[in-house]
């Protein structure tokens, strides 16, 4: 279902990242975190926009707790790349241990975006790591905890991608969530979504 997809797209928006002819986005998390379905959501979002899409995991299971990346890659021509992502537009953390277990910024274009689950302000992630990129952070698993109940963070930090970076459009992903889970879990899901949206940093 998210291999490519090619479909006829309108006239292209003025958006927070380039539209090239490829906007690749490269999520960092830990098994149970959601990484998977947050990749595939912003996909579907992406999708009902008119775009062409994959998103796809890293090679191997996903186990509870262990590192895991999952890609996503948005077009407005038909893709033809079938690899992984090596130098990403965009980078999502989910679990902010991993500034320091990986190397989450490498292949890191020299414009893109670095978009952090961390109670840490940008300029501080970007001291930590010493990396010269636009940075956005936000206490995602607060948000989660207060809203979900649960560090189920990919939905708040969809919202922290999307204000950051305008990929796609909040509403886009507002009514794929809607449509990908049960009407109580979506409603919680949105309400992450938007307060996330809300209290993002960018710096």
């Amino acid at each position: 279902m998210f291999g490519n997809i090619a479909l006829e797209m309108g006239k292209p928006k003025e958006r927070g990242v380039s539209l090239q002819e490829i906007i690749d986005v490269r999520f960092h998390g830990r098994g149970g975190q959601g990484v998977v379905t947050a990749s595939r959501l912003l996909a579907e979002a992406a999708l009902s926009e008119g775009k062409r899409i994959q998103s796809f995991p890293s090679f191997g299971a996903e186990r509870e707790g262990a590192p895991i990346r999952a890609f996503t890659r948005i077009s407005e021509k038909p893709i033809t790349i079938h690899s992984q992502i090596y130098n990403p537009d965009i980078v999502v953390v989910l679990d902010p241990t991993l500034l320091r277990a990986e190397n989450v910024t490498e292949g890191l274009k020299d414009k893109g975006w670095l978009i952090v689950n961390t109670s840490s302000s940008p300029s501080e992630v970007k001291n930590a790591l010493n990396a010269n990129v636009r940075t956005a952070t936000v206490d995602a698993t607060k948000i989660a905890l207060e809203v979900l109940g649960a560090p189920r963070v990919n939905a708040p930090m969809l919202g922290a991608l999307v204000k950051a970076t305008k990929i796609v459009n909040l509403d886009s992903i507002l009514q794929v969530i809607g449509k990908a889970f049960r009407k109580e879990v979506a409603e919680k899901n949105v309400q992450a979504v938007r307060r996330a949206y809300q209290e993002v940093v960018e710096g």
